[in-house]
């Protein structure tokens, strides 16, 4: 759904009682399939790790018109679908304007 926009995916890959701890959002797969339906996004995959039943995903997302923000999205994983999301979020800072001239995000 993020990568390739498939709206499909929600119902495949997110439970019936999906919960969201995103304060902009609410629970369950409905609230997904309308955020994702009104907004063009790219995100792109820095970096997976995995912890149990939890996955968390280091990310790029930009929204159509808005400045990149670099992301951690932290999902729940039971019975093989995402029965619970929390995130961080952060605006991208170019390299060269941060004190340690570091990325915050994998160059491409």
């Amino acid at each position: 759904m993020f990568v390739n926009g498939d709206l499909n995916a929600i119902d495949k890959y997110y439970s019936e009682d999906y919960i969201q701890h995103n304060p902009k959002a609410s629970n369950g797969r409905d609230e997904l399939k309308q955020i994702f339906s009104a907004v063009k996004l790219k995100y792109e995959i820095g970096l997976i790790a995995e912890n149990g039943e939890f996955v968390m995903v280091h990310a790029r997302m930009t929204v159509f018109g808005r400045k990149p923000m670099v992301v951690v999205d932290i999902f729940r994983v039971k019975g093989g679908k995402l029965a619970e999301h929390w995130d961080v979020q952060q605006e991208e800072v170019p390299a060269e304007n941060t004190r340690s001239k570091n990325a915050m995000f994998p160059a491409n």
